[in-house]
């Protein structure tokens, strides 16, 4: 049987197009998927991510216990509120997931998990509080008496709509910069996302998500669903966890080296196969310069040897079929390599893996 999060009674209510997302009851989408990609580009789109796992980590060893688990370095966080995207790695160095954690008091932090790696990810940490030895307690808030809704709130005119609705949160949350939260009241808003746009990820306890969902959708906000959220984080050129890398792909050859910090004297799990093992391949970005889509698992071709596309579509901001793809190291932006579609070989051109933000193309 299907999960399903807080809001299922609200996407049918809305006649959303419902579909199995990793075990989850999940909308695609509403109705057109390109006027919603739009509508976060250019105006406000609303997404539920309940399906996604938070996580409290609250201890006297916080601290310590995450310095330890992640590649990325938690002694960047010194203010009250901030996040740090970062990876959790196996002792081979590859991705076990990517999250975010969010820093709140020396002895409290909140970590965002992938929804179809959230028991694994549990399980790890656990595993690591037990053989480290250390004072963390932690809690996942999905499921359960305590659970949380999220709600995803992305756009140019975002956090405007946000403050139409939640006009107590106008005060704590105008002054965010990226990659911040404030908490207000039985609300947990961070500025950060997954569309390239600006917005915030509004957490509260589940009974409250679906009246908030309704009051954001009064107010003029578009439901959004998974078909969207998809394109405008290639657009981004934000990874997906499960197609652009997963346990067996290291953040090296995952675009993702500025998260892993290898210049301290600091230790963590999977550093010393890192260390060792070093760039093997570069994710770089891909325009079709022929007819046809990009897809996953596509063999590009180039003078260095071949790659593989990990996430392909057409792009409804460029009006071009883009890809993100993990490449020779030889391979440098701007140049023409062929991509094998079903059989026959088209040209595409090397891009930056970054198409679009902020409400327009960047290629």
């Amino acid at each position: 049987m299907l999960k399903k999060t807080v809001l299922n009674a609200a996407h049918r209510a809305m006649n959303a197009r419902m579909v199995d997302f990793g075990g989850w009851d999940m909308p695609v989408n509403y109705g057109s998927q390109i006027e919603e990609h739009n509508a976060v580009r250019n105006n406000c789109g609303m997404f539920d991510v309940s399906h996604m796992c938070p996580v409290d980590v609250v201890g006297a060893d916080c601290r310590a216990f995450l310095s330890r688990l992640v590649a990325n370095d938690v002694a960047k966080l010194k203010v009250s509120g901030k996040a740090l995207y970062a990876a959790m790695l196996n002792d081979a160095g590859s991705v076990i997931d990517d999250l975010i954690i969010y820093f709140l008091t020396d002895t409290r932090f909140r970590i965002v998990v992938n929804a179809g790696t959230a028991e694994k990810d549990l399980a790890w940490m656990q595993a690591k509080v037990a053989e480290w030895k250390l004072d963390v307690t932690i809690t996942q808030r999905r499921d359960g008496t305590s659970n949380l809704g999220i709600i995803a709130v992305q756009g140019p005119n975002a956090r405007v709509k946000v403050w139409e609705v939640l006009p107590q949160a106008k005060a704590a949350t105008e002054g965010l910069k990226a990659f911040f939260a404030a908490e207000v009241d039985q609300y947990f808003i961070a500025s950060t996302g997954y569309t390239g746009e600006d917005g915030y990820e509004i957490m509260l306890p589940a009974g409250e998500a679906e009246a908030l969902w309704n009051k954001l959708n009064a107010a003029g906000v578009a439901p959004c669903g998974l078909g969207a959220r998809d394109t405008l984080r290639l657009e981004a050129g934000m990874n997906l966890y499960g197609q652009d890398m997963d346990e067996t792909v290291s953040p090296l050859d995952a675009g993702l080296a500025w998260t892993v910090s290898l210049n301290t004297e600091r230790d963590f799990v999977g550093k010393a196969a890192l260390l060792a093992n070093g760039q093997q391949k570069q994710f770089l970005g891909l325009i079709l310069l022929d007819k046809g889509v990009l897809r996953g698992h596509q063999k590009v071709m180039t003078a260095h040897g071949d790659g593989e596309i990990t996430s392909g579509s057409f792009s409804p901001t460029l009006q071009q079929s883009i890809a993100l793809a993990r490449l020779p190291l030889g391979v440098q932006i701007g140049d023409e390599v062929d991509v094998d579609i079903r059989g026959k070989t088209l040209k595409a051109k090397v891009t930056k893996p970054v198409f679009a933000r902020n409400g327009k193309a960047v290629q």
